[in-house]
């Protein structure tokens, strides 16, 4: 049959995959162990590359994936074949997690996110990086424990535009509080591995992000993988940060207690 594909696994059992060539490009449907179901999908895919539907009638093609459906209507639409369910607009992009969830982008994000699939868990927006889960309000320089609304905030009220232009940072530096004693000010760190961990007190900001970005690296040594981001800190060349970086010493119990997790 034109766009199925019979094959077995391991086990014996006998399943069909579904595939569609559109514009020169051979794009997968997914699979089934039912040959009706992959036919649907093979149809379904048909019909959707010579119609002019749109997103909010994926509904009306449930045989074939959300996922694979956007992939499809944004490559006949655009000439762009993208393998997550990314839409391009006139002057931003959308990333639609499932049918009524889109996320806004600038499109300075599109190559990173074409080739890195956004999750979601509870709340929290995440994508996964060398093997490592990274919240994707780092790369606005937004810690994975900063508090919407406190932290930072969406300037036309709407949770799904991530446009660099619709999020303000309040504090950029979530994880380092401001200590002030008299006329000295300095400012604590703390990391968070399994539990809250000081890490101490710095006479800037500066060398603080770097002893968290530090203390970061240190329990990746030990293949552990805190949820937090690296700070970004722009105002230190690579040259200024490496010295901050090899100058700074983090705490011995904190060293220990990486060791014996």
């Amino acid at each position: 049959m034109t766009g199925i594909f019979k094959t077995t696994k391991k086990d014996g059992t006998v399943y069909y995959r579904a595939s569609i060539t559109y514009k020169g490009k051979h794009i997968s449907l997914g699979s089934s162990e039912d040959e009706q179901k992959a036919e649907a999908m093979y149809k379904t895919a048909v019909s959707v590359v010579k119609s002019d539907c749109v997103v909010e009638e994926y509904y009306n093609y449930p045989d074939i994936p959300f996922k694979k459906y956007i992939t499809l209507i944004n490559f006949r639409d655009h000439g762009i074949y993208i393998k997550n369910p990314i839409m391009l607009r006139r002057s931003f992009f959308s990333y639609y997690l499932d049918p009524d969830l889109e996320l806004k982008f600038d499109m300075e994000d599109l190559f990173y996110y074409s080739e890195h699939a956004i999750m979601k868990r509870g709340r929290h927006l995440f994508v996964t990086a060398y093997g490592l889960q990274e919240n994707i309000m780092g790369r606005y320089g937004i810690g994975s424990f900063a508090v919407p609304g406190k932290d930072y905030i969406f300037v036309n009220g709407d949770d799904t535009d991530f446009r660099y232009s619709n999020i303000r940072v309040i504090n950029r530096y979530s994880c380092i509080k401001e200590i002030k004693d008299g006329m000295k000010t300095s400012y604590e760190v703390k990391i968070h591995i399994v539990g809250d961990w000081k890490l101490g007190r710095y006479p800037s900001v500066e060398l603080a992000s770097v002893a968290y970005n530090k203390a970061l690296d240190e329990a990746r040594k030990y293949n552990l993988k805190p949820k937090s981001s690296y700070i970004y800190v722009d105002s230190l060349n690579a040259r200024q940060y490496a010295e901050l970086y090899s100058s700074i010493t983090l705490p011995e119990k904190y060293l220990d207690y990486l060791k014996n997790l």
